[in-house]
């Protein structure tokens, strides 16, 4: 069972976006800042992350950044989410290590089918 690290503060998103990946088959685990999520990220090893990027403590990209530099944890892709559909919201989010992007309101197909586009991919690897 793949394991998803969702890094998302708003506690609403994060119920939804886990039941539903739990409903495919996920195995879930939730972290509620950026610094939890380095942590979590760093003692469970996810096979992917769904990176909100407008957080308490330690902010998305920062926190990617901090995964990517990692060695135990640089292999992990994250998918950004956020509600800034702005191009240099996504610009920066590829420039922090992010391997997507996603905007808010979440389009579930749309994010399963970037998750199994990464997951594969790195299978692949």
């Amino acid at each position: 069972m793949e394991k998803v690290l969702i890094v998302e503060d708003n506690m609403m998103i994060q119920e939804i976006l886990s039941e539903r990946l739990k409903l495919r088959g996920f195995d879930v685990v939730v972290a509620s800042d950026g610094q939890e999520g380095i942590d979590t990220a760093v003692s469970q090893i996810p096979d992917i992350i769904l990176m909100d990027v407008s957080l308490p403590l330690v902010d998305g990209w920062e926190a990617t950044r901090q995964l990517k530099a990692n060695e135990s944890t640089k292999h992990i892709p994250i998918i950004a989410l956020t509600a800034h559909a702005l191009l240099e919201a996504k610009q920066t989010s590829f420039e922090a290590g992010c391997d997507d992007f996603e905007t808010k309101p979440i389009n579930f197909n749309q994010l399963m089918d970037k998750i199994n586009t990464l997951l594969k991919s790195k299978q692949s690897e």
